[in-house]
């Protein structure tokens, strides 16, 4: 089967992994098509990193629009479906999006089996032409997967009657996500967080409840976004700042940052137009055996499972309670850290996630 992929996420380099898996089953040859770099309004802009292209074709094509979430597209996307004939086209979107429009398009103009995927976890009711938009696609697409069982009820909700399956768009590498040969013993006690800096990913909170926890520790912030100012003068203030550092990493190298972590700190919160989708971070810190501490945000306590704490959200008490277990508790740190392995290496490898989306492609074949 010939699948053409349309996915400005796989511009991220250790997402390229899942690409390499799916094109490495038989019978599959895959063609990739990403933007040259997405202008994300959170995290900056994010170029195109070449990490894992073995077994398949991963091309840069033209954006218009780069960094609208709801009007980017790709003027050259016809194109490529009439050079390539695809059996399959993959539309790695929201059902609202003109991206996801103006694919489906092109693709049924050429007689490709379409589908696209979905995080979108909340009901909203988009204002007109995007209503429009995404009603046609949930009419017209031939298959569609939801990242979790909370955007699979929204799409049933909304009117989607045509098949369905629930796989995570990304998984981790167990071999290259894996955990450190010696474990971090002694102090400070180092936490992770990463993610946007925006108040929704609950940084505050976490600060706060760093200025309760007593001995030595130390926070790196991994991330960019609106809030990094705030958060620093916020450290300031609480007397912590001299613990904290930020920084910016490429995927690549964040491996090696979990495997110098004790913990890694989720602490997100459910706001009227968002609510965690998934947390790739927390299945990227799970494979290097190291415990998450999450609120109870969205998918957070479905994805951590055993292999960590779950608090209620914006509970600073909580958190710093959690927190001080897993400083005081290396044991405790130890169990959960391969629970959560386990658990990675059961539900979340970038095979997994391949193979059930190939799946998904023989059945759309298969109709």
């Amino acid at each position: 089967m010939r699948v053409l992929m349309l996915s400005k996420a796989c511009v991220v380099g250790a997402y390229q992994r899942k690409l390499e898996e799916m094109a490495a089953l038989p019978g599959v040859t895959l063609r990739v098509l990403v933007p040259p770099a997405w202008r994300d309004a959170a995290r900056g802009e994010l170029r195109l990193e070449r990490a894992h292209v073995s077994g398949y074709d991963l091309q840069a094509t033209p954006i218009r629009f780069n960094g609208s979430f709801h009007l980017h597209h790709y003027p050259q996307f016809g194109r490529a479906v009439r050079a390539f004939q695809p059996d399959i086209v993959h539309i790695d979107e929201e059902p609202y999006n003109l991206a996801t429009w103006h694919a489906l398009w092109h693709a049924r103009r050429a007689g490709a089996r379409t589908l696209f995927f979905s995080w979108q976890n909340i009901a909203r009711r988009y204002p007109l032409p995007f209503r429009l938009g995404e009603r046609w696609v949930l009419r017209t697409v031939d298959y569609a997967i939801a990242g979790t069982q909370s955007a699979a009820d929204v799409w049933r909700a909304k009117g989607y009657a045509g098949p369905l399956a629930i796989i995570p768009q990304f998984g981790v590498d167990p071999d290259v996500f894996f955990p450190a040969e010696h474990p971090r013993e002694g102090e400070p006690f180092v936490i992770g967080f990463v993610g946007r800096l925006v108040e929704e990913k609950g940084g505050a909170i976490l600060l706060e409840a760093l200025a309760r926890l007593d001995g030595a520790w130390r926070l790196d912030v991994i991330g960019e976004g609106p809030q990094r100012t705030a958060l620093a003068g916020q450290a300031q203030r609480l007397g912590i700042a001299d613990r904290v550092t930020f920084a910016a990493l490429p995927s690549t190298q964040m491996p090696d940052f979990y495997r110098r972590i004790d913990a890694l700190a989720v602490p997100s919160l459910t706001r009227p137009n968002w609510k965690e989708q998934f947390g790739r971070v927390i299945v990227e810190a799970m494979a290097c055996g190291v415990p998450v501490i999450g609120s109870a945000s969205g998918a957070i306590p479905d994805v951590t499972g055993e292999g960590g704490l779950i608090v209620p959200e914006g509970d600073s008490a909580a958190l710093a309670d959690a927190l001080h277990r897993l400083q005081a508790a290396p044991d405790l740190r130890r169990t959960l850290g391969e629970r959560g392995r386990a658990r990675v290496l059961a539900h979340y490898t970038q095979a997994q996630v391949a193979a059930q989306t190939v799946a998904v492609y023989r059945a759309l074949l298969a109709r």
